[in-house]
C-alpha cells in the first residue's frame, strides 16, 4: 500500500480551509468568505512524519522528499537484499 501525505490548508483559528478557497502565493484569500491561509500541513499515513509551516511550497517539497524515501525502502532491508544478492 503506498503511503499518502495530503496537503491541507488551515486558517489562523486552526479550522480547515476548503479546497475551493483559492489564495495568492502569499496566502491572501481570493474567496470572499475566507480569512486567509495561515499554514499548510501534511501528515503521512506512515504515522512517523508530519509538517506544519506557513510556506505551502516548503511543506509540499518536504512532503515529496518524505514520500520518495518510502519508495526507497528502509536502509536495513536494502542492505540485507544486497547481502543476499551476492
Amino acid at each position: 500500500m503506498p503511503f499518502r501525505a495530503p496537503l491541507t490548508n488551515h486558517h489562523a483559528d486552526d479550522t480547515l480551509c476548503p479546497a475551493d478557497h483559492k489564495h495568492t502565493s502569499s496566502g491572501k484569500p481570493l474567496h470572499p468568505d475566507c480569512p486567509g491561509r495561515a499554514y499548510t500541513q501534511a501528515i503521512c499515513s506512515c504515522g512517523d512524519w508530519d509538517m506544519k509551516q506557513s510556506g505551502k511550497g516548503y511543506v509540499n517539497e518536504s512532503r515529496k522528499r518524505h514520500l520518495a524515501s518510502h519508495a526507497q525502502g528502509p536502509k536495513v532491508l536494502r542492505d540485507l537484499l544486497r547481502l543476499d544478492a551476492s
